[in-house]
């Protein structure tokens, strides 16, 4: 684990490191990746933590069929989930044909951030679902003092969920950041537009490898980074 990272770091020219990962194409790609990922972020917070409470608390035997679905990116190729999104919002797909909303979604920023959002979405709902592990004295406990289930909800659920909701919120933006297959299919490389820093990095591998080693590190840095908070929120928790 630890030699990879190692070679990263020897391979780095330093005298040229700043002019490497602040060109043009580089900040532009870097910038991209972070306002992607960012929206993509808030999108599975929409939908993750509605879907996680109800893992976590629905005895439906419809959720025996929703929690395989909302965590089959978890082991689907990101390529495939590329493939497959692209068939259902392309020009010619399930959804996409109709209304040209496929001519307006496919090979946009708006493709991008759909794709991080669909292989992060799961990380988040996991987090959430951490819920089950709490029980549920303090819901019931509520309700026998008069709580609505939606008060409950807001004012005991959500609250002791919280911790988890915010480790769940960074490792879906870490992923997000990282996402290469699925955004590469369904949005493509289109420079400012779909050409985040991963794709970024693996181009400039084929022209220009110091400065896919470059921005290499800036990604090691951050997951770095995002790994510590996961574990201090995970503190905080505790």
């Amino acid at each position: 684990m630890l030699v990879p990272l190692v070679a990263i770091i020897a391979k780095v020219e330093w005298s040229d490191f700043w002019s490497l990962i602040t060109s043009d194409d580089s900040r532009a790609a870097l910038v991209l990746s972070l306002q992607t990922s960012l929206a993509a972020t808030a999108v599975c917070i929409v939908l993750g933590v509605p879907l996680g409470v109800i893992l976590a608390r629905s005895r439906s035997r419809f959720v025996g069929v929703l929690r395989p679905v909302v965590l089959l990116p978890l082991v689907l190729p990101p390529v495939v989930g590329g493939i497959a999104l692209l068939y259902a919002f392309g020009r010619r797909g399930l959804v996409g044909q109709y209304g040209g909303i496929g001519g307006h979604i496919a090979f946009t920023t708006v493709a991008v951030v759909l794709a991080q959002a669909f292989v992060a979405l799961p990380f988040l709902v996991l987090a959430v679902e951490a819920l089950r592990t709490l029980g549920t004295d303090y819901e019931r406990t509520a309700a026998t003092l008069g709580a609505s289930p939606s008060i409950a909800l807001r004012r005991i659920t959500l609250p002791l969920v919280l911790p988890s909701i915010a480790s769940g919120v960074v490792l879906t933006f870490a992923r997000a950041l990282g996402e290469f297959g699925a955004t590469l299919t369904f949005a493509g490389s289109l420079a400012g537009t779909t050409r985040t820093l991963p794709l970024e990095i693996y181009l400039r591998n084929e022209t220009d490898p110091q400065a896919a080693v470059a921005l290499s590190l800036v990604l090691l840095v951050t997951a770095a980074v995002i790994v510590s908070l996961v574990y201090g929120m995970r503190a905080w928790r505790r």
